[in-house]
């Protein structure tokens, strides 16, 4: 297993080695003693899984806040797409900035999003399914979201605001300007 550092430090690219032959390949994704070995200590309690029917849906920005904040580990297993986080840290230097990294099943990395970013992602492909790792439960009330074209975060989404297909829900987050303080 190979952990890489973004532009943003507390955000990782996770790459796993794939051993093929003519039947496809075996992939080890999580293995919690190699991630310790790595630096990374999280306590996953949920598995998530989404399926996109369409090229160019936009899930997100998604975040929970304390008590039930989760970090995140994040992979596609069908199709591809990009994957953004946003640190929403105020104290942070990085504070506003983001990172996107293109996930697919034929590349097989993964993004760590940690507690204190707000994540999301778009699809290039119909049909593409997502398996992310979360540290903490899913809570309703602790449940947030940060507008996904907000012009401040200068994300480069691939498809128009016109063309994404989004929930309500998602279509109705505040800005970054806007957002309460929920994490340092």
């Amino acid at each position: 297993m190979e952990v890489y550092s973004t532009a943003i430090p507390a955000v990782k690219v996770v790459k796993s080695p794939r051993f093929g032959d003519h039947r496809g390949f075996f992939s080890e994704v999580y293995n919690l003693e190699k991630f310790a070995r790595a630096g990374i200590t999280l306590n996953f309690v949920q598995d998530n899984h989404s399926l996109s029917a369409e090229s160019g849906t936009v899930r997100g920005l998604h975040f929970q806040s304390h008590p039930f904040a989760q970090d995140k580990l994040v992979r596609v297993v069908r199709g591809r797409m990009i994957d953004v986080a946003v640190d929403i840290r105020r104290s942070s230097p990085t504070y506003g900035q983001h990172v996107a990294v293109e996930l697919s099943a034929e590349n097989g990395l993964q993004l760590l999003v940690p507690v204190g970013f707000a994540h999301g992602f778009c699809t290039l492909e119909p049909n593409t399914e997502v398996i992310y790792k979360v540290s903490g439960y899913y809570s309703a009330v602790d449940d947030h979201g940060l507008a996904w074209d907000d012009p401040a975060l200068g994300i480069e989404w691939p498809v128009a605001p016109e063309s994404a297909v989004l929930s309500d829900k998602d279509r109705r987050h505040p800005r970054l300007a806007d957002l309460p303080q929920y994490f340092d």
